[in-house]
């Protein structure tokens, strides 16, 4: 055990010592053979990515066969296993925290602050993307031709309506065993919700043990997050060579503009819009940042939120929000509170219109945000939501839809600062509600991913026997 510093705390009881018990504990930190930090070695695998990506441009001839032989495949376990997990995770954590709570009419009360809240900040980021496509115009100066010859035009499937009485039906499932086995979150959090309303309305000594279960199984599934979070370097390292392989600087030029655009309107509405909202319910934005930082990388590195919500609600919890909470508003703003995307909805419509020069006067912008926010909800839950949420809106603007294609091409490079923004603003949505219910509770210490504490070890030794410590 060379390299680490020990530290061996032994009971002060007198009698126990006597007795012949003594309990210790042995802490183990430091040293050259400490575990490296789990963001150190995610951010090891995205350079590495990033490096052997952009290499594989330099070897076309072996490119397509290294990317579908081995980086997408070790990216897709990751995505694969993290989805596996988030299903059971949130039929336990919803049912666990509506019967386990017993005040039906407060966990009413924190869903409908919690839609409320998902509701203002998410149209607060539309109006922001607006603004930001109309201060940068990201679609002007674009040429048509070249977009043409460099993005792919294959436009994704939106085939699914969004109407008012489809977005009920989609909601409602028809079989919950096959809604989740096809991972469709809002069906799932619509039958938890039910299910642990029923189960609380039992007696207590018919729930209580089924509350035990579901508790269990959230505990359980909390466990194999942190298992499957050590391959999460692994992961990350094929996703971002096959993003940085898949993109030469001859598909990035053209929409350079469109990128940096994004990228610094997701910044800045991190830092002054959910700032300003965190600040107002006196939590600080940089705090909150580091504490999830682990979180943000994964999310940025993967594209997919659903890779980070279990940690997400160990580490919001672990900052001040109740388990009854965390548990309740993160997985619903999963679906409702897309912060990163409804900011982006605005800008990708301001840069269609402006790529095809057609001018958009301060009525018709005032309309589209009216559209996108009906869109946007319309569209929680359903496969490919930016670009069924973007068809809608330029279908009711009369926009040309065939725009999207010029997006789609390089969409993956602007969906990773867009999920991290998803990410950290699902994070402060608790802690805000949980200010209003004034449940907030400051964090005691710092908040630490459970891979990175120390290894603490108790045991009982004999009296008289010794412990020797290198």
């Amino acid at each position: 055990m060379s390299g680490h510093s020990i530290k061996i705390i032994g009971s002060n009881d007198v009698f126990g010592i006597f007795a012949g018990q003594c309990t210790v504990q042995i802490i183990i930190t430091g040293g050259r053979m400490a575990k490296t930090s789990l963001v150190t070695r995610i951010i090891v695998g995205l350079v590495l990515g990033v490096v052997v990506g952009a290499l594989l441009n330099f070897f076309p001839e072996y490119k397509a066969w290294i990317i579908s032989s081995f980086l997408q495949p070790v990216g897709d376990i990751f995505i694969k296993m993290m989805k596996m997990i988030v299903i059971p995770l949130v039929f336990a954590c919803m049912v666990g925290a509506i019967a386990g709570n017993g005040d039906s009419k407060a966990i009413g009360r924190v869903g409908v602050k919690a839609l409320f809240y998902f509701f203002v900040v998410t149209s607060i980021a539309i109006v922001c993307g607006l603004l930001v496509g109309n201060l940068a115009q990201p679609g002007v100066g674009a040429n048509l031709t070249t977009l043409t010859n460099t993005q792919s035009l294959s436009l994704p499937s939106t085939s699914e309506s969004t109407g008012f009485a489809q977005v009920i039906l989609n909601i409602i499932p028809d079989n919950i065993v096959g809604a989740m086995a096809q991972g469709k979150l809002l069906p799932v959090l619509f039958f938890s919700v039910m299910f642990g309303f029923g189960l609380s309305a039992l007696d207590k000594e018919k729930k209580m043990p089924l509350i035990a279960v579901v508790n269990a199984i959230s505990a359980t599934m909390f466990k194999v997050t942190h298992i499957v979070m050590h391959y999460s370097p692994i992961g990350i390292f094929g996703l971002i060579g096959v993003t940085v392989a898949n993109f030469g600087l001859s598909a990035l030029l053209p929409l350079a503009k469109l990128i940096a655009v994004t990228y610094v309107a997701v910044i800045l509405f991190g830092v002054v819009v959910l700032g300003g909202i965190a600040k107002v319910a006196g939590i600080n934005i940089f705090d909150l940042i580091k504490a999830i930082k682990d979180e943000l990388i994964l999310a940025f590195s993967t594209a997919a939120s659903a890779t980070v919500m279990p940690q997400l609600i160990e580490k919001v919890e672990a900052y001040g929000a109740p388990r009854s909470i965390a548990t309740l508003v993160i997985p619903t703003g999963y679906s409702f509170n897309l912060d990163g995307a409804s900011l982006f909805v605005g800008i990708g419509t301001l840069f269609i219109a402006q790529l095809y020069e057609i001018p958009l006067s301060l009525a018709d912008q005032a309309m589209l945000i009216i559209i996108m926010v009906l869109t946007s909800k319309g569209a929680a839950g359903v496969p490919g939501a930016m670009f069924v949420i973007l068809t809608a809106t330029l279908t009711s603007a009369g926009l040309p839809v065939e725009g999207i294609a010029f997006i789609a091409g390089v969409y993956r490079l602007m969906d990773m600062p867009i999920t991290a923004l998803n990410v950290l603003g699902n994070a402060l949505a608790p802690l805000v509600v949980a200010k209003w219910e004034n449940q907030y509770r400051m964090p005691a210490a710092p908040v630490v991913a459970p891979e990175e504490r120390p290894q603490v070890l108790t045991s009982s030794i004999s009296a008289g026997s010794s412990a020797n410590a290198t």
